[in-house]
């Protein structure tokens, strides 16, 4: 088959490497100055560091469109294999059978109370650290923003909507206890000031959660109603907006209206769907990237994008002069635009009417790469209609080179250029106070108060570019926002708010340089983590590390509300030695793990960090590297000796040197002691008192273009030597982990993700298994358990504890089959990661939207 090359880096907001920040509101954060020979190698190191990874991304973005589909399925292929989707009705059944349940156990404590500060003074590593990238405190991927004269609404990934009545200062949490947290659209109707709320992030990144529709808020978000009937369900949300007479909704499933005075139950109904989809293929359902209705028009010129990103023979402009009613939508061959290359567009009017803006995507770029001279951008362009016909006749006003000159921290020609990641990063908006100032987003911001005629970068990429590294380094450069731009909203004050993969800024609408942003993440939280685990601190309390989407690794010392980022890019899994957190092994992506035992400390000079990675990406010097390691690898060590880890890519790797191990060129602590086989990709790995488990798959997604499925596996070296575990009766589901009882390695739980046949033919029953010889023979002890896919399981005091992708569930150990939820007011956000306090009095739970959890009684 195809290898997924994991395009996560570049696809699924991953090409971002996270850091730098302030406290919110608040002037910078006094900074050691190292000695001015440190600081230049400081600067040479972090520059080499960012051209390697702004390579890798590029390498991966320049595979066929085929791959880039592939790669950036990693988190949904999870739970939708071995199928090709999931019906949307699966995940609010699922919430159904989870409140017929018992609950036990106490209330759930927020751990991640405090900000996060993503360049704190003395985690400053030189090559791994995002230190001096200016970007204030940060919080999880924002997605979509509405403003309503004093109240401003803020929605997240996987993190529910958010309000302030303060303009951000402060935030309180909303739509949390849904059947889904994935917002990806926000729309506040002026007539009556209700609030609405599209599910379904329509980023489509690695880990978008597909929504349940569309809910309305009359009281600023304290209560929701759903809008309509099941007919949005599995779709994602690009806009809500509206004319005096309809709603309409832009969809990953087409564009959907209805009546602006319908009662809630009232279904919405499809107005638009261009592409047939014979074949019911999830990347050719109509991907309506927007919708804008002409302002002067009377409600009756309504143009929608059908933008799939791939490209596809119905990607275009559609026009109806009819309102928007179904059946009256034609395509239309706008002049000055290349109608054979539109993928994800955005489109915005002046307030007349009397011109309209676009940004393009190129699926032509994406697949195959952009035309000399330009080497990695996806953006078409940025078009301008000057008198507000769809039709046109359109001119372009700005492409990746304009941008890459207007002070962006990003160069033209290079490996990453502005607009790589145009189809998941893209807005523009036109300034309702003044139709030539327009607002661009895309990994940055830009600006036009001509126009279009000029732009300016208002919020660069980061601080670590050559401008910015005078004396003093990067903090003398205005601090900017996070890159990678979903959100943007402008108050009637004249404030403009914009969000990104780091949380939610603002500054005024009349301010033109790159300094004035206020940070507004202090009091969001947010954050998307994939793993969590804990350890001492040998400064008292329990240190937490914990790898983030787009926020690199994070650390909460013990005694400290404010958490620090020692380690930047995507954060992945960590093992952290429960005697002393200073002592940690962390991941940015496809197992480049590295080591640090002073708790990530550096001042910029001497590096905290040691890279110790098998992986071909990062060390392919290394004979029989690992070729085919996830975007996010799992490593663990025994539970009965912090020297013997385990790790896994296509093979099964194994160091008994612990924090001590060393992999560089040829030499190496790490040895193969499985193969999984070609194309395969270890998906969890488990040892306890020697005794090793590791699940994988391979072929690893149901959608690659040679069609060859999904088949997942599990090998042991119970009994003495490594061997494929052969069990009829286990579902061929994603294996999301593996743990063994902490007295008797034998005796072994396998978590499955995904849904049962109920939903998907052919994938079996069941979500966690369990066996007491070693794997020959296994029991399904689901029970009762919502069929939802399992995250992870670990054993505390007796019972088992399930992290899924809908809350955490408990069952006694004697009775496994008879399952509780666990615990009170935890959001519904996927519970990715659980771990436990060293000394085993709290349980720690590391939610993928709202950041960690704790609980201290069953």
């Amino acid at each position: 088959m195809m290898r997924q090359r994991r395009l996560l880096i570049s696809l699924a907001a991953a090409a971002t490497l996270v850091g730098g920040a302030v406290p919110a509101l608040a002037a910078p954060s006094p900074k050691p100055t190292p000695p001015a020979s440190a600081r230049r190698q400081f600067d040479a190191n972090h520059r080499l560091q960012k051209t390697r990874e702004r390579t890798a991304a590029t390498d991966r973005e320049a595979e066929s469109g085929s791959e880039v589909l592939e790669g950036s399925a990693q988190w949904s292929e999870a739970r939708i294999s071995p199928g090709l989707q999931v019906p949307g009705a699966a995940l609010g059944e699922a919430a159904a059978q989870a409140g017929r349940l018992p609950v036990r156990g106490g209330t759930w404590a927020q751990v991640t109370t405090g900000p996060y500060d993503n360049d704190a003074a003395g985690y400053a590593d030189p090559v791994w650290s995002n230190y001096g990238a200016g970007w204030g405190l940060v919080s999880g991927r924002n997605t979509a923003l509405a403003t309503d004269g004093g109240w401003l609404y803020a929605g997240f990934a996987d993190g529910g909507v958010w309000t302030s009545r303060d303009g951000g200062r402060h935030w309180s949490p909303a739509f949390q206890h849904e059947v889904t947290s994935s917002i990806g659209a926000l729309w506040v109707d002026p007539a009556d000031h209700s609030l609405w709320v599209g599910t379904g992030e329509a980023n489509t990144s690695s880990d978008s959660y597909a929504g349940q529709g569309v809910w309305r808020s009359t009281d600023h978000g304290r209560t929701f109603r759903q809008v309509g009937g099941a007919e949005l369900r599995n779709g994602l949300t690009f806009t809500i907006t509206a004319s005096d007479r309809y709603v309409f909704a832009a969809t990953s499933r087409g564009l959907w209206r209805r009546g602006r005075q319908d009662p809630a139950g009232t279904p919405w109904r499809l107005v638009l769907k261009p592409d047939p989809n014979p074949t019911d293929s999830p990347y050719q359902t109509s991907f309506i990237t927007d919708v804008a209705i002409r302002p002067g028009s009377g409600g009756q010129s309504v143009l929608a994008v059908l933008g799939w990103r791939g490209g596809s023979q119905y990607n275009g402009f559609y026009l109806s002069d009819k309102g928007g009613a179904a059946g009256s939508f034609t395509r239309i061959a706008p002049a000055g635009l290349d109608d054979s290359d539109v993928g994800r567009t955005s489109l915005s009017y002046t307030p007349k009417g009397d011109a309209l803006y676009a940004v393009i995507q190129s699926p032509d770029y994406t697949n195959d790469g952009p035309p000399a001279p330009a080497q990695s951008t996806a953006l078409k362009g940025v078009y301008k209609s000057a008198n507000g016909d769809p039709n046109g006749p359109w001119t372009q006003v700005a492409d990746a080179a304009e941008l890459a000159r207007s002070g962006s921290a990003l160069a033209f020609p290079s490996t990453y250029e502005p607009g790589i990641q145009a189809w998941y990063d893209e807005y523009i908006r036109v300034d309702p106070a003044d139709p030539q100032h327009v607002y661009l987003g895309l990994e940055e911001i830009f600006e036009t108060r001509d126009g279009g005629r000029t732009w300016h970068a208002i919020g660069p990429y980061w601080n670590l570019l050559p401008q910015c590294y005078t004396p003093g380094g990067p903090d003398k450069c205005p601090f900017t926002t996070h890159p990678d731009q979903h959100g943007i909203a402008i108050g009637g004050d004249g404030t403009l708010y914009v969000g990104n993969d780091g949380g939610v800024w603002s500054r005024p609408t009349s301010l033109g340089t790159v300094a004035g942003w206020a940070d507004l993440n202090r009091d969001l939280h947010t954050l998307q983590y994939y793993y969590a685990e804990t350890g001492h601190d040998p400064q008292g309390g329990t240190g937490i590390w914990g790898g983030l989407q787009d926020n690199g690794t994070s650390l909460l010392p013990g005694r400290s509300p404010t958490m620090v980022s020692p380690f930047g890019g995507d954060g992945g899994d960590v093992l952290v030695d429960p005697n002393s957190s200073d002592r940690a092994a962390v991941e940015y992506t496809d197992a480049s793990i590295a080591v640090t035992a002073n708790g990530g400390w550096s001042d910029g000079t001497t590096p905290s960090f040691r890279l110790i990675s098998p992986a071909c990406e990062w060390n392919s010097t290394l004979p029989g590297c690992d070729p085919s390691p996830r975007f996010i690898a799992p490593f663990e060590h025994d539970a009965t000796d912090l020297n013997h880890w385990i790790t896994g890519g296509r093979y099964v790797w194994e160091s008994t040197k612990g924090f001590d191990t060393v992999c560089a060129g040829a030499s190496c602590d790490w040895k193969p002691v499985f193969d999984a086989g070609d194309g395969s990709s270890i998906t969890a790995v488990e040892t306890n008192h020697g005794v090793s488990y590791a699940g994988w798959c391979g072929p690893c997604n149901p959608l690659d273009d040679e069609g060859t499925g999904f088949v997942r596996g599990l090998a042991t070296n119970y009994g003495g030597t490594w061997h494929t575990i052969n069990a009829p009766n286990l579902p061929n589901r994603y294996v999301a982990a593996i743990t063994t009882d902490p007295a008797d390695p034998a005796h072994v739980y396998v978590v499955f993700s995904g849904y049962s046949r109920h939903w998907i033919p052919e994938a079996g029953v069941g979500h966690v298994y369990e066996s007491r010889n070693g794997g020959a023979t296994w029991t399904d002890i689901s029970g009762d358990l919502p069929d939802v896919p399992g995250d992870d399981l670990v054993v505390w005091h007796g019972h088992l504890v399930l992290a899924t992708d809908h809350l955490v569930y408990v069952a006694d150990t004697r009775t496994p089959a008879r399952w509780s939820r666990l615990g009170r007011g935890l959001p519904h956000a996927v519970a990715a990661d659980l771990a436990l306090y060293p000394s085993g009095s709290a349980l720690l739970v590391a939610t993928h939207g709202r950041g960690l959890w704790r609980l201290t009684r069953l």
